[in-house]
């Protein structure tokens, strides 16, 4: 227990910690419909969509920690092109993901290029990487207002988004608004990955939603219990990772995504016994 709780000295741990387990859940629920969907690759879009935005505020001459500001807008208007282009059913998710995700970063590289020489350096390796312990009371509060909102749009639309996801075609008949509940999810999902974006950083952001949701779809029978596991997955491999990363002295995204992964081989190593 002393091991587990001395991190927790230092205030910087705390709001990391937080951030992070709240981060993990709301990502792990997105997650659950996105796998479900057949949309693993829309994480990674994205993240990297969220590159675009955040060079484009940089451009524009505001502060990387405000940038994200700027990311946002930019994220969700590339959310729901891919949902225009997959409710017009003309090309698969992957393939429209992948238009829009070389796109955005092809932008994003451009954008960096283009700011002036006199404009103050950028860390992108924190851009990529993430930088959960630079986690500020502010972005605890931004955290918190995008968990509250999720989870009320989720929970109050999930009937319907459930069958939506498992039966489309049957759901518009009965008078389900399936065009709507897919914008929605994407651009909640757009809205979950730029916050994410802060803790684990670009490159890591998509495993983030795939791991605990593709864990814990196996262990459940039902969408909700499958939704349960996977919240729970994605907390506690924060938590636990967060943790490991301040003993070993190692990146914490990192280390909290090795961390995702070691549940997703153990449950594959149970399922086979």
């Amino acid at each position: 227990m002393d091991w587990f709780l001395e991190p927790f000295q230092q205030q910087f741990m705390v709001r990391a910690m937080i951030a992070g387990m709240i981060v993990g859940g709301l990502c792990a629920m997105i997650g659950v419909f996105v796998v479900q969907r057949g949309l693993a690759f829309i994480g990674d879009g994205l993240a990297h969509a969220a590159f675009g935005g955040i060079a484009l505020g940089l451009l524009l001459g505001v502060a990387v920690d405000r940038a994200t500001w700027v990311a946002l807008p930019f994220t969700v208007a590339v959310a729901l092109g891919i949902a225009y282009v997959l409710r017009r059913g003309n090309m698969r998710g992957d393939a429209a993901t992948g238009v829009f995700f070389a796109v955005s970063f092809a932008l994003g590289v451009l954008f960096l290029g283009l700011r002036p020489t006199s404009a103050p350096p950028v860390n992108v390796e924190t851009v990529l990487f993430g930088s959960i312990l630079a986690i500020s009371p502010h972005d605890l509060v931004v955290v918190g207002a995008v968990a509250v909102l999720t989870v009320g749009l989720l929970l109050a639309t999930w009937t319907r988004l459930a069958y939506a996801t498992f039966d489309p075609e049957l759901a518009a008949l009965s008078g389900v608004r399936v065009a709507a509940l897919d914008y929605m999810l994407l651009a909640l999902t757009a809205v979950v990955i730029v916050i994410a974006v802060k803790t684990v950083g670009i490159a890591l952001v998509s495993s983030f939603v795939v791991i605990p949701a593709a864990t814990a779809r196996p262990l459940g029978r039902t969408l909700a219990r499958v939704a349960l596991i996977a919240v729970a997955l994605g907390v506690a491999g924060a938590a636990l990772g967060l943790v490991l990363s301040y003993h070993l002295n190692v990146a914490s995204g990192a280390t909290i995504i090795l961390t995702l992964g070691t549940m997703f081989c153990l449950s594959l190593i149970v399922r086979r016994h």
